[in-house]
């Protein structure tokens, strides 16, 4: 019938198999393709590859195909069994499956392309018609291929970071791989323990190779690495967006007690001017600049504030570390004596890790791809409506930002 030629065409499939019949059920939307193999065909043993004598078959199995127009395509099979004298019975690999997969690879490629392009489960289901079970099925099995796939190549710049799994104290901890922006470990908690585990999913090789480590000022964070990572002190880079970070929310307090003041004496300059402050003075817009400067020129106590933290900017346009640290110093001697006292509180917390915020001038790296990165993991776990399982959260992250072979051959 062409009906079994055109569908041996459309399979790829070679001798030994070939298709015996194939059946349209109008009524389940179904196109049945059935296929067979030859009589004295002898297969492999899955497990040490020896060529053996059919033993048995398995009961007919079914593996969904790519649709047929508007008909869903399954293949129907007994999967021939083979009796190795090392392994026992097994059932022999068939070409066009994965072994305990009910899809073929065909289907599961296409499954993996719009779990991508939709980047949630529910979204994919609804195009591959297929059940949550089903689908998050082919997403586990697509990360346990990738990283049984994935190389152990060097990693010289690494970031490690934390994100909030759910409302309350609950993290996970990620370590990146700066160059490629994938996530490599990811583990749960964010303390140094949580840290070591991201670690230790890193070869002995990748250990060694590592360059340089970006992260925030978290102490654990520092404890894990040094423990970890060989000569760590030269390595460890403090995230210059988390330096700026502590010091505009310094800003931000002397801002809140100084409106506070302020406005007790019936004086609101500084009402709704909160985000003037925030921003960096590029950022802002006309009519912002223009408020700006009118609030700034009258020498409040958050304008003195504000200039300090973008006087802090320059510390990371220095070509050497020699020349940041001169810079710091001179800096943390203004900031130390005057009254601002959130400033110099930030301006104490720096010059402690002083050695590893200008390391930056060394290594030029920062955490901008795990910030980035972390954007998408949220982004992903919104459009599925959150993880209750952090096993399936950390699967989730591995599939969509882990960089891995996903697709089975």
């Amino acid at each position: 019938m062409q009906d079994k030629d055109l569908y041996q065409q459309i399979l790829g499939l070679k001798s030994p198999w070939t298709v015996s019949d194939v059946q349209l059920d109008h009524e389940q939307s179904e196109i049945r393709v059935q296929v067979d193999h030859a009589r004295g065909t002898k297969f492999c043993c899955p497990e040490c590859q020896s060529e053996l004598s059919c033993h048995d078959h398995t009961e007919e199995r079914r593996w969904r195909h790519l649709d047929s127009c508007q008909f869903k395509t399954i293949l129907f099979a007994r999967v021939p069994r083979v009796k190795c004298p090392t392994h026992g019975v097994k059932s022999a690999n068939v070409p066009w499956a994965e072994k305990h997969s009910r899809f073929t690879i065909m289907f599961e490629r296409f499954a993996i392309d719009v779990l991508l392009a939709t980047q949630t489960v529910k979204g994919a289901m609804s195009i591959l018609d297929t059940k949550w079970d089903q689908t998050w099925n082919i997403v586990v099995r697509a990360v346990r291929r990738g990283k049984q796939r994935k190389q152990s190549a060097t990693m010289p710049r690494i970031g490690i970071d934390e994100k909030a799994f759910k409302k309350g104290h609950s993290y996970i901890t990620l370590l990146y791989d700066l160059d490629n922006s994938t996530v490599e470990a990811v583990s749960e908690g964010n303390d140094a323990e949580a840290a070591k585990a991201c670690f230790s999913e890193l070869s002995e090789d990748q250990i060694k190779g590592v360059e340089a480590v970006a992260m925030d000022m978290s102490a654990a964070f520092v404890k894990a690495t040094k423990e970890t990572i060989p000569l760590a002190e030269n390595k460890i880079v403090h995230d210059r967006f988390h330096v700026m970070q502590l010091a505009t929310k310094a800003v931000d307090k002397v801002r809140r007690g100084e409106h506070k003041r302020l406005k007790s004496g019936g004086d609101d300059r500084l009402t709704h001017s909160r985000y003037l402050w925030l921003k960096s003075q590029e950022n802002l817009t006309a009519n912002q600049r223009h408020l700006f400067d009118e609030i700034y020129t009258q020498q409040l106590q958050t304008g003195k504030a504000w200039a300090y933290k973008e006087m802090l900017r320059d510390l990371w346009h220095h070509d050497d570390s020699v020349a940041a640290t001169t810079f710091f110093n001179d800096w943390y001697k203004r900031v130390i004596h005057t009254k601002l006292e959130p400033m110099k509180t930030v301006a104490r917390s720096i010059k402690e890790r002083l050695a590893n915020v200008v390391s930056y001038c060394t290594h030029r790296i920062t955490n901008a791809v795990a910030e980035g990165m972390n954007s998408k993991i949220m982004s992903i776990k919104r459009r599925v409506g959150g993880f209750r399982n952090v096993g399936n959260f950390k699967t989730a992250i591995y599939f969509y930002c882990g960089g891995l072979d996903l697709y089975p051959r």
